[in-house]
């Protein structure tokens, strides 16, 4: 697929607007290795090849394993997740499919054991906002390339 349209070039102010709420999320108390947890996951869902392939690297980087790197689509049945990066990835699942998962208020009470108030709300900030960048990626046909 050629990306059809340059995203920056046609709406540079939509677009510093998503940066801004990168570098906002990106200074929030979730721990980055949780954060990029969270957009692999979303990213897998959403099918979106270009944020997958983004976030795999940044997370190796960041000194992510690849064990937990290609596993993180079987969490529930991996024992290297910690309780708070499996809540945080149940919510992920949840957010991401909203319209079948919705959010349950027992989920909530789970996520609400490891994380405060605004934590919660940095978690369904940095959700919401990789699958705005899944959605925008996969719409204006980036793809990833090759290394």
């Amino acid at each position: 697929m050629n990306q059809r349209i340059s995203n920056n070039d046609v709406a540079p102010e939509a677009m510093k607007i998503m940066l801004d709420m990168e570098k906002y999320t990106k200074k929030s108390s979730i721990n980055e290795t949780t954060r990029e947890l969270i957009k692999i996951r979303a990213s897998q869902i959403n099918g979106c090849a270009f944020c997958l392939n983004m976030h795999t690297s940044d997370a190796r980087k960041m000194g992510e394993t690849e064990q937990r790197i290609y596993c993180l689509n079987v969490w529930e049945e991996s024992d290297f997740y910690s309780p708070e990066e499996k809540v945080s990835l149940e919510l992920t699942e949840h957010i991401t499919l909203i319209p079948t998962k919705r959010v349950p208020d027992d989920l909530y009470k789970r996520v609400r054991e490891h994380y405060d108030e605004k934590q919660y709300v940095d978690l369904v900030l940095i959700i919401n906002q990789i699958n705005n960048w899944n959605r925008l990626s996969i719409a204006v046909g980036q793809t990833p390339t090759k290394i």
